[in-house]
């Protein structure tokens, strides 16, 4: 996967304090990974609230999902490290 293509989807929902701290995250790990950044708001979509609502934040890079609830810095630097080998 080229850096270019490289995209990090961040399931979510207002007022979810784990999501806020999972975007933290990736913010800092952006940088050093060269992903694009995707929000994507579970309650704006009823099919994704239904698969999601207990389980944020949810992080997915193309189309699988890798991460999910509590979320450590080393466990989501692994899992992109991952992710992105070229």
């Amino acid at each position: 996967m080229s850096k270019s293509e490289r995209k990090v989807t961040l399931y979510t929902k207002p007022d979810c304090s784990l999501c806020f701290k999972a975007k933290q995250l990736l913010k800092k790990l952006q940088p050093e990974f060269g992903f694009a950044l995707e929000e994507v708001d579970i309650t704006q979509d009823e099919a994704l609230y239904e698969r999601y609502r207990w389980e944020i934040p949810v992080i997915a890079v193309g189309g699988r999902e890798l991460l999910k609830g509590r979320i450590a810095e080393e466990q989501l630097r692994e899992v992109l490290r991952s992710a992105f080998e070229d």
